[in-house]
């Protein structure tokens, strides 16, 4: 039986829901889910304060990928130790995970045959399923990837079927970063638009992009929501003061109309996991609480 270690909380997940729990002999210093992998030895740990206020994690990070710094550290003694046959990854982001890069050296020093990397790299909604497909097929149980493809598409197109009946489309900012600004990117737009709202200052299929308070107060979204990446709703509340207290912010029509939601970015919105479908629904039932009532609010959103 193959032994496999996963380096970010979605592949973890993901494994797990593959029924590959069993084999999982390590993980990274975020992974959490399901609660049995934090038995396991994690072999990454962060550069920076993870703890740290949104515009100093922001000045950090930009400073270690100027020097060409990776933002993770790699326990290379330990993951030598665990002897993965499998290591499932990513070249999506440096900032988000551990990346090939950062295994070099544990790799390099490797005696034997090295470890197979199943990399994933989602971009859109469609790689998201796929990479279901791709890290099943990694670990040799093909079929169960492709059967929670399905089962995730299906969810996914019932759900984007109802929220077309929706009577309006509000415009929506999502907010992946709060200090500075940061729209949307990725799968993300396309949640939105499935859910029934219309994405402003957003790039479906691309990287996130920086935006400012300028771009925002012209967008004038009819709702705003706001999910940094890997913050849940605990931590984003915390981080809502330089928000909150600019200028421009009372200006906002979302903001004269009670329409500004806090989600979990760190269990959903920017974890292509599992549960993707679950972050879908969670739009909808905050975009259009009249066709949605699903259960989410105060676990995957809250309102400002």
């Amino acid at each position: 039986m193959e032994r496999i270690l996963s380096l970010l909380p979605s592949t973890t997940e993901l494994a797990a829901a593959l029924g590959l729990g069993d084999r999982l002999v390590g993980r990274s210093h975020e992974c959490d889910v399901p609660a049995a992998v934090a038995r396991l030895p994690a072999v990454t740990e962060p550069r920076i304060d993870p703890a740290a206020p949104s515009h100093v994690l922001d000045e950090r990070v930009k400073a270690l990928v100027r020097e060409g710094l990776s933002i993770y550290r790699v326990d290379a003694e330990r993951l030598r130790a665990l002897r993965p046959d499998v290591i499932l990854t990513q070249t999506q982001c440096e900032v988000c995970a551990v990346t090939p890069r950062d295994l070099e050296a544990a790799l390099g020093e490797w005696l034997g045959a090295p470890p197979r990397l199943v990399a994933v790299h989602p971009e859109t909604l469609d790689d998201v399923l796929d990479d279901f497909v791709r890290v099943a097929e990694g670990c040799g149980v093909g079929e169960r990837g492709r059967a929670l493809r399905t089962e995730q598409r299906g969810r996914i197109e019932v759900l984007s079927d109802r929220a077309r009946r929706a009577a309006t489309r509000p415009r929506v900012a999502y907010l992946e970063w709060i200090d500075p600004l940061m729209g949307a990117g990725t799968w993300i737009p396309e949640l939105v638009s499935r859910a029934g709202g219309e994405p402003v200052l957003a790039r479906t299929g691309g990287d996130a992009a920086w935006s400012s308070w300028a771009e925002l107060h012209d967008a004038d979204p009819d709702v705003v929501v706001i999910g940094p990446c890997g913050f849940d709703l605990a931590r984003t509340r915390s981080e809502l003061a330089p928000l909150v207290a600019a200028a421009e912010w009372p200006q906002l029509r979302a903001v004269r109309d009670g329409r500004v939601f806090l989600v979990d970015g760190f269990l959903h919105m920017s974890r292509p996991g599992p549960r993707i479908a679950e972050s879908l629904e969670i739009l909808a039932e905050l975009l259009h609480p009249d066709l949605f009532d699903l259960g989410y609010e105060a676990k995957g959103w809250a309102p400002l």
